[in-house]
């Protein structure tokens, strides 16, 4: 079980974009690793574009799992985990992050954010924690 990437995007018109993101590609080969994180961007904001406001959903896309939930506000986050994480953990990660998202980063910010413009450290923190570790 494994999480891949942390997302969290701004809903607004006419289309979405990136205020922070976080990956774990250390699985993938190296010279594939900036290709599988920009299919995860892309990915990312295609799902969130495509979602209601107001929705959650879990998405099959190829060899992984996207969970998505896109607030009333405008605020979404995505999950990309393989297909045996628990869609709930997913879930309840993506409330927790989106949450403390609003509260550390003014409203007035994420129509016009960046990764490089938005101040909000937490994503790598949380997607190594939810990480579960197997056993070898």
């Amino acid at each position: 079980m494994r999480l891949y990437s942390l997302s969290v995007l701004y809903k607004g018109d006419p289309k979405v974009h990136l205020l922070k993101a976080a990956y774990d590609v250390s699985t993938f080969n190296f010279f594939q690793r900036s290709s599988v994180q920009e299919f995860m961007t892309f990915t990312s904001q295609l799902i969130a574009e495509r979602s209601a406001l107001g929705s959650r959903a879990s998405v099959k896309e190829q060899e992984y799992l996207c969970h998505v939930y896109v607030r009333n506000d405008g605020l979404a986050g995505v999950v990309i985990a393989d297909n045996e994480y628990p869609q709930r953990v997913c879930f309840t990660l993506l409330d927790k992050v989106l949450d403390e998202f609003a509260r550390q980063v003014s409203k007035m910010d994420w129509p016009s954010g960046s990764p490089a413009t938005i101040s909000y450290s937490a994503l790598d923190g949380y997607l190594s924690k939810y990480q579960v570790q197997t056993p070898r």
